[in-house]
């Protein structure tokens, strides 16, 4: 591979996380899984490794930044520049279950990312595969946040891209896409897959989601996520938190923060990874079915759910060793309690997905953590990105006693 320009990254070949792993060139990104290990009930994703050896310049403490990881990132294409992560860690403490009231709870607010959401990190990096290996036009199957990021990424190197959606796509969504130059194309669900693969086809068609069974996805892109892992780790000083609690749908995310934390451990800043735990809504959660089955990868029913951002049918690999790895767990959080918990973030300043409330509403069915330190939990994206009903309100006229009514009325707020 010829970058065409000086990279500090130290990253060497992709690598297949099947169990006699194989390793590859860094590009071109093979996005159907590892060739050598793939059979019809199972497809295993890359990661990128590095030469961990030669790493000189990787800090975690206070006031650490990017540039002080790149030589742990995949390279990044110069057009790749959008200002990516650096998002703070908001203390929502007050909301603790009154069995965890003695610990620090912390949300990662990943709203504060360009497109208002997680997937910003990953796409940085898948972009930058892209421009490296000359496509013209990047595909990506969403119902929300990996396209318009995917779009954003695109317009900021030069690309084209197609996004392959749903027609009750939420309209924020819909006006994002269509402000970013993005060409979307409104398939029904199960259409997007088949369609994906044949776009993939055509000269210059560069795919950044998945094209295969078992979720494997783009290699490059979790790396982006272990920056999440890194800003944590220097917000806090360069001590590992005692958990991270992360809404999980296909698990790049997920393993992404789990290799980020392995990785400090390998060079000697911590000597512990935190346990991570996997949320899902409770009407899908195919990892935590994978888990309790002991299987790599199930698929299961679509079941009605509000938890939109992590509403997966369909687990990979990555999540599943993420947890085995970290002693993690695995949990299912009803529409429900995912709700009350957004309401609660909301009355602490932060407007998440519901997806992300599920998060909070998880502690409450931990017991504890055998590990001191605060517990992590992921704030994916902006609530403005979902869909909503328009409230109805009453007319009233402008004087004092009548808005006074009003606010009893419409909100049973006394004055």
């Amino acid at each position: 591979m010829n970058l065409h320009f000086e990279t500090r990254s130290l990253a060497t070949v992709q690598r297949s996380l099947a169990a006699d792993a194989k390793d590859y060139p860094l590009l071109p990104a093979l996005l159907s899984g590892c060739p050598a290990s793939a059979t019809e009930a199972m497809q295993y994703p890359l990661e990128l490794d590095y030469d961990y050896g030669s790493v000189r310049d990787a800090t975690f403490r206070r006031g650490s930044t990017w540039t002080d990881w790149e030589e742990l990132l995949p390279p990044r294409h110069p057009r790749a520049d959008m200002p990516v992560g650096g998002t703070p860690l908001v203390d929502v403490s007050t909301l603790a279950p009154a069995h965890l009231a003695d610990r620090r709870i912390l949300m990662k607010d990943e709203s504060r990312n360009p497109t208002w959401s997680h997937k910003d990190r990953l796409n940085i990096f898948t972009v930058s595969a892209a421009l490296f290996e000359g496509a013209k036009t990047i595909i990506v199957a969403s119902s929300g946040n990996h396209g318009v990021s995917a779009a954003a990424m695109a317009a900021r190197g030069g690309l084209n891209c197609v996004v392959l959606t749903m027609p009750d796509v939420s309209g924020a969504f819909r006006d994002m896409l269509f402000g970013y130059g993005a060409f979307p194309v409104f398939l029904k669900a199960d259409d997007r897959w088949p369609a994906m693969r044949a776009l993939s086809e055509l000269p210059g068609m560069y795919p950044v989601s998945n094209l295969t069974p078992a979720h494997t996805g783009h290699p490059w892109g979790p790396e982006g996520y272990k920056t999440i892992a890194y800003e944590i780790l220097a917000d806090l000083d360069g001590v590992a938190p005692a958990a991270i609690v992360v809404p999980t749908g296909y698990g790049e995310m997920l393993y992404g923060i789990y290799k980020g934390f392995r990785e400090a451990r390998l060079l000697g800043h911590i000597d512990r990874l935190p346990q991570l735990v996997a949320v899902e809504p409770a009407a899908r959660g195919p990892v935590h079915h994978a888990l309790e089955q002991g299987k790599m990868t199930v698929t299961v029913a679509p079941g009605p759910t509000i938890q939109l951002g992590t509403a997966t049918t369909v687990n990979g690999y990555r999540p599943i060793a993420a947890l085995h790895e970290s002693d993690g767990l695995s949990l299912l959080v009803d529409d429900e309690a995912a709700q009350t918990a957004h309401r609660r973030l909301a009355g602490q300043g932060l407007w998440q997905e519901v997806s992300s409330g599920a998060s909070l509403a998880a502690l409450d069915q931990i017991e504890g953590f055998e590990t001191e330190g605060p517990i992590v939990l992921m704030g994916c994206s902006t609530g403005l990105k979902e869909p909503n009903e328009p409230m109805q309100f009453k007319a009233s006229g402008a004087d004092l006693q009548d808005l006074k009514a009003v606010l009893e009325r419409d909100y049973g707020f006394k004055i």
